[in-house]
């Protein structure tokens, strides 16, 4: 009989989310163990060589949040041997496969704002004005995006401080403003819209949707503050560094042990089981880092969960399905603009218009002719990816919401090879590995990926804040006492921040603090009455 293993808290899932989530507790004394399903810890964080010699990220590769979140800030990640590097420039944008001049992100912003006022002389201007109103935002903006408090009054309070009044009122208008209109409306070429609107084309919200240009915003100006850093060689390198900043504390993480049900008693979570049969239980907390339809739909008794949280979770929507493309290359990337050698991430495929034409297909149900996609060229950032003179790159592009057959992956990944060979004459010639990340790849490498969806769910405004996973449940508790979902499937969402992990972890901590049964109850009143 396989013996039962008990600690303070069990965390189902190695994610980045996971490992947040594990680090926060064990730094309060608590003894937790982290049960991951695979061999390696990560989740979508993680690397290897698919062509040997050349180092490839499997799913996330850029880390801005990595080195601004609160969350991932308050770990010291440089203190358990993490090291980030950076490109010569974040990011460009071809506007055309003929543009010669394609804008990019110096590291200052001066110089950003010289290449764009060549485009128009009022966008260097502009520019500036955008970097100041950003510093003064900075840190309240990031503490309510990213905090781990929803809702994120501490945050709030101090953006209405620095801002007064009317400046808040104007700065809620402008965050809920759709990219397109907010590219519009700040800048006046084409050059200086597409840096945002690329951003904006990180998540899944049409540029048109309400609300889809503040993450344009927010990942354009931490490019121009923090850069797009990646880990000395590869993203695994930040996997490992999280499982040492758990482990430090006295975390252990155990793998191959996929969790296939949570156990539930009189309401309360009180531990796992994994397919292999092994029984943990739980004296304070169970933290999922697992999507928000696994964990209700599969991993809890059906009738653990009212019945209005079940039917909520049918209308569930996961952000469209990815096809990412692993390329190595035996020389540099040969752009037909040279500003682009140095960039890290290169947004290619559409301009102003064209995103809009892309986003329609994708609603249409069409497989794009022309896809956009984001690009990365791993060796320009880090030269640890590859040999010298040569690049280890990727490409990922959407499909559309529910098309995740792998024929149609493969024909979309023939038609990012065109618009590459279109943007950089010569790139097929110099391909000598190349590995294609289907939907289906995607999810059989990591259940959370479902479908191909990368973020945990949709970033739309109907799937955010306090419907995000559905109505009511915007914060890390559930409807079980002691379960607290920590997922990208909560606030605030996809992207490696460690919020939803730390959100989880600290409500948690509160449940079992000094006034945690009063806590208890009252959140329990509350889900009862936006769920009944």
């Amino acid at each position: 009989m396989t013996p039962v293993v008990t600690a303070d808290a069990l965390v189902i899932g190695a994610g980045h989310n996971g490992l947040v989530a594990a680090a926060a507790l064990a730094d309060a004394g608590w003894d937790v163990v982290v049960l991951e399903a695979s061999s390696t810890p990560g989740g979508a964080i993680r690397s290897a060589e698919l062509t040997p010699g050349y180092v490839s990220d499997l799913y996330s590769a850029f880390y801005p949040l990595g080195v601004s979140s609160p969350a991932m800030l308050a770990l010291e990640l440089d203190r358990v041997g993490l090291r980030w590097t950076h490109a010569p420039r974040a990011y460009g944008h071809p506007r055309s496969p003929d543009d010669e001049d394609a804008p990019v992100i110096h590291h200052r912003p001066e110089d950003t704002a010289a290449m764009l006022a060549r485009h128009d002389p009022r966008d260097g201007d502009a520019w500036m004005q955008v970097v100041e109103q950003w510093n003064r935002i900075r840190d309240p903006l990031l503490h309510s995006l990213f905090g781990s408090a929803f809702p994120p009054v501490r945050g709030a309070t101090q953006l209405f401080r620095r801002l007064g009044t009317a400046e808040t009122l104007r700065f809620l208008r402008f965050a809920l403003l759709p990219a397109r209109a907010m590219a519009h409306e700040l800048f006046h070429s084409e050059a200086a819209r597409c840096l945002l609107l690329g951003n904006a084309m990180h998540a899944d919200v049409p540029t048109d949707a309400p609300a889809s240009g503040i993450l344009g915003y927010l990942l354009t100006m931490l490019a121009q503050d923090v850069g797009y850093p990646v880990p000395v060689g590869g993203a695994g390198e930040l996997a490992a560094a999280l499982v040492r900043r758990a482990e430090r504390p006295g975390a252990r993480v155990v793998y191959d042990a996929p969790v296939v049900r949570v156990d539930v008693s009189g309401g309360v979570a009180t531990g796992v089981r994994t397919a292999g049969g092994e029984h943990y239980r739980a004296r304070r907390a169970v933290i999922a880092d697992v999507s928000a339809p696994a964990l209700y739909g599969s991993l809890l008794p059906h009738d653990a969960v009212p019945a209005r949280v079940h039917r909520d979770l049918e209308t569930f929507e996961w952000d469209t399905p990815v096809v990412k493309v692993n390329y190595a290359l035996d020389a540099p990337i040969p752009w037909r603009s040279a500003s682009l050698n140095g960039a890290g991430t290169v947004h290619v495929g559409a301009d102003d218009d064209g995103l809009v034409r892309w986003n329609a297909d994708l609603v249409t149900g069409r497989i794009p002719e022309r896809p956009f996609m984001l690009f990365g060229q791993m060796t320009t950032a880090d030269p640890t990816r590859s040999p010298a003179g040569t690049e280890s790159a990727w490409a990922y592009t959407h499909l559309p919401r529910g098309v995740v057959d792998d024929a149609s992956a493969d024909l979309l990944a023939a038609r990012v090879d065109t618009v590459l060979e279109e943007h950089a004459p010569g790139f097929a010639a110099s391909i000598v590995g190349k590995h294609v990340q289907r939907p289906s790849d995607l999810t059989r490498s990591d259940a959370n990926l479902f479908g191909g969806a990368v973020n945990g769910g949709t970033a739309q405004i109907q799937q955010q804040l306090v419907f995000r996973p559905s109505p009511g449940l915007g914060r890390a508790e559930t409807p079980v006492q002691r379960l607290y979902l920590g997922s990208a499937s909560a606030h605030p969402g996809g992207g490696v921040s460690g919020a939803p992990g730390l959100s989880a972890a600290k409500a948690a901590l509160a449940d079992s603090g000094p006034v945690g049964a009063v806590r208890r109850r009252a959140v329990g009143a509350l889900l009862e009455l936006v769920l009944r």
